[in-house]
């Protein structure tokens, strides 16, 4: 809505409002209590009858005033001239910036009349007694208008004998002024011409008293406005006479009407003209502050106009009256935090805000409780006006309540407070490679792991339009088609939004099997994301360079943490197996290459790091294949029978000589083999030594005593026995030793 004061005359507007879609102009005589459309003119410029019915049709106008000091705006109006307002607008259901043209009225806006078919700048002289008018055009113009009855007639005169483009009208300072000056150019390149006009010789002499004639403002012939009867004095359109000094008007005192109170704070006007609460307002709010004994002013929902003189009348009816504050029980507590929000960081001063509809302010004590094992009571609510302050300790959930209480009864209110930590950090933790078609676990590690209630977004493989959306931090899923699947998490947490991303190569088999460093690498590890990708490559490309393994067929990935792990992933080349996987041979040379410290790189000038198997044994961890069912389960069997026998002798407690000399000595070796303080020492390499072993064995077996070395029999010896021999299987399969029984897996 465009409003505009009218000078001159008190609590008068004319403002420009949106109705459907349709900017309509509305005027107003007491400050806006009252709206209503601007009647038509009658008749056009030509006599023609105007037919312009209300509400329907009306006259509309442009309600802007020109900033350029020098030129004028499409409405004028001066305090020097109550009533008159001259205004560039149109007449029809809307305004439009098409056929505009000039509209005066000398009664304040109770009739208008046409007096111009284009925009014409008007100029005010002699407070009003004399109206000049030059017309809005970007052609040269030598013409002026000139009237001297509030524009009923207008005369033609000419200021100039040269057609000047006219950049601006400029007055004489002073209400009286008879003198105006305009200026422009003869040509755009021409200098500036100023051409001064005195209007002094038209007016010879100072107004008398016969020279005024009374006029009365009204609204629709109602002539009490804003309280009072106003009458202005105003120059006889016969008369050519200086006015004096600016004449103010009398004015007289009216009784007090409906029309002069407007709704009060929390009510609203209904479709019958009454004010009625807002259904957000509850007038028993208002005694809230209110003690017993006490007395406060209850609204009618009415309140005098601003500015408004009147009295008596209706006044006491619409006033607001005096009662006796009366004890009531609380009602309608409100709980909120000062910004509004249910969510706040963690060490944040907190500000709960609580506030009582109903009930006596000054008796009813509030106690607040925060949830986390504070509370906080206070004798009554104006106590608290600026709030409660409190500081969270813990991120979590906190169900903060306040209690109003006093001797009539309580009210208690709510809510759920969410206090978070700012998210630094997340870290997807996925496998590096996965088997087709078999479930894999997904987690998403936070940084700090308290970060109060956080969203899991995830979007898994090749389903990317559609997220898993989950409040937990891990999910399990299947890849069912083989290559790269990438997953993306995404965790919302407060207003932090983070996420990480990792590849997981999706195969139908694979063999894999842990890497361990010398410990010169651990010096310098970062253990960051970047140098763990790094050393992957440059592990890979050195486990190529001493072996025969094809790029497409190895994978390797070095491991978060200290000391630094990682580990190789052997995938069959399908081309050469047609989809079956292999028997292992590729797995025994990586193996090989590792145990005989074959695997090395530089890290920098001077840092040789040796790479090796982790455990000497040449078993792979991984491998989906099932041709190896059947020769599992005849393992199993030999497993369950030799149990059985080493039982049976444990058991009668048979003596076996040369087992203790040749158990010291196993136990020797054992502790050589397995201690990895130096990983460039020989150790067995060959089945040939293995065999070789056991022909020892098997001749002292025959001729010395078990005796309580019996255990070890079924653990280490018994072990080594099946690495040997037993090579192809163990390197299909997983061997555990859990009390002196393997199994397999």
């Amino acid at each position: 809505r465009l409003k505009l004061y009218v000078a001159g005359i008190k609590g008068m507007f004319l403002a420009n409002k949106k109705v459907d879609n349709q900017v309509k102009t509305h005027i107003t005589y007491n400050r806006g209590r009252d709206w209503r459309l601007l009647q038509a003119p009658k008749k056009d410029l030509w006599g023609n009858s105007i037919h312009c019915v209300l509400p329907y049709c009306s006259l509309h106008l442009h309600l802007h005033v020109s900033a350029n000091p020098y030129t004028s705006g499409n409405i004028a109006s001066r305090d020097s001239a109550p009533g008159i307002i001259v205004a560039s607008g149109s007449i029809g259901s809307e305004l439009t910036s098409s056929n505009v043209s000039v509209y005066i009225t000398s009664d304040a806006g109770n009739t208008w009349r046409h007096i111009f078919d284009e925009e014409y700048a008007v100029i005010y002289l002699n407070q009003g007694a004399a109206l000049v008018a030059i017309r809005h055009t970007p052609l040269p113009i030598r013409h002026l208008w000139l009237s001297f009855d509030e524009g009923q007639q207008w005369n033609k005169y000419s200021f100039t004998n040269m057609p000047l483009f006219v950049d601006g009208v400029l007055g004489e300072p002073g209400e009286e002024t008879l003198i105006m000056t305009i200026f422009g150019h003869v040509s755009h390149r021409s200098e500036w011409q100023l051409v001064k006009i005195d209007f002094r010789s038209i007016f010879n002499r100072r107004c008398s008293e016969a020279d005024y004639q009374t006029w009365h403002l009204h609204n629709q012939g109602e002539p009490c406005l804003m309280g009072v009867k106003r009458i202005y004095r105003k120059l006889k359109p016969t008369s050519r006479c200086v006015m004096g000094k600016m004449y103010s008007g009398t004015s007289g005192p009216c009784e007090c009407q409906e029309a002069d109170f407007e709704c009060d704070y929390g009510y609203e006007r209904w479709t019958d003209g009454q004010c009625a609460p807002a259904f957000w307002f509850h007038p028993s709010s208002m005694s809230r502050s209110c003690s017993t004994g006490m007395t406060f002013l209850n609204s009618t929902g009415y309140r005098k106009v601003v500015s408004n003189n009147c009295t008596d009348g209706v006044s006491v009816e619409y006033t607001a009256r005096r009662q006796q504050c009366s004890n009531q029980a609380p009602k309608g507590l409100h709980l909120v935090t000062s910004e509004g929000m249910l969510t706040v960081t963690l060490g944040t001063n907190v500000t709960f805000l609580v506030f009582l509809e109903e009930g006596d302010g000054l008796r009813t004590s509030i106690t607040v409780d925060f949830g986390d094992g504070h509370a906080l009571t206070y004798s009554n609510v104006s106590s608290i006006e600026d709030g409660i302050k409190h500081i969270y300790k813990a991120v979590g959930i906190y169900r903060v309540t306040a209690t109003g209480e006093n001797n009539l009864g309580s009210e208690t209110a709510m809510l759920y407070l969410h206090v978070t930590c700012q998210l630094q950090y997340v870290h997807l933790s996925a496998p590096f490679v996965a088997v087709r078609n078999k479930e894999v676990n997904l987690t998403a590690v936070l940084w700090p792991s308290q970060v109060g209630t956080a969203t899991y977004i995830w979007w898994i493989g090749k389903n990317t339009e559609v997220p898993l959306i989950t409040l937990e931090g891990s999910v399990a899923c299947t890849f069912a088609q083989e290559g790269i699947n990438t997953v993306t998490v995404q965790v919302s947490a407060g207003n932090t939004i983070l996420q990480d991303r990792k590849n997981i190569a999706v195969h139908e088999y694979f063999q894999s099997h842990p890497l361990a460093f010398s410990s010169n690498l651990d010096n310098h590890n970062p253990d960051v994301a970047e140098w763990r990708q790094d050393v992957s490559r440059v592990i890979k490309n050195a486990l190529i360079q001493a072996t025969a393994v094809r790029d497409d067929q190895l994978l390797v990935t070095v491991l978060p943490g200290l000391p630094t792990a990682a580990e190789f992933f052997l995938l069959p080349d399908k081309r050469l197996t047609d989809g079956k996987p292999e028997k292992g041979s590729l797995s025994e040379v990586l193996l090989n290459a590792l145990n005989q410290n074959l695997v090395q790189f530089t890290l920098r000038p001077g840092v040789q790091v040796t790479v090796y198997a982790a455990h000497l044994s040449a078993a792979p961890l991984v491998d989906t294949s099932e041709n190896h069912s059947s020769s599992a389960m005849l393992m199993l069997l030999s497993v369950v029978v030799v149990g059985l026998a080493v039982f049976v002798i444990y058991k009668f407690k048979r003596k076996i000589p040369g087992l203790n000399v040749y158990a010291q000595m196993q136990n020797e070796k054992e502790q050589e083999m397995m201690s990895p303080a130096n990983p460039t020492e020989t150790t067995p390499t060959s089945e040939q030594d293995l065999v070789n072993s056991l022909d020892v064995l098997d001749t002292e077996l025959n001729s010395r005593p078990i005796g309580e070395y019996l255990p070890c029999l079924g653990t280490h010896v018994y072990f080594r026995h099946f690495n040997a021999l037993m090579s192809p299987l163990l390197i299909s399969h997983r061997w555990i030793i859990v009390g002196g029984v393997i199994v397999v897996s």
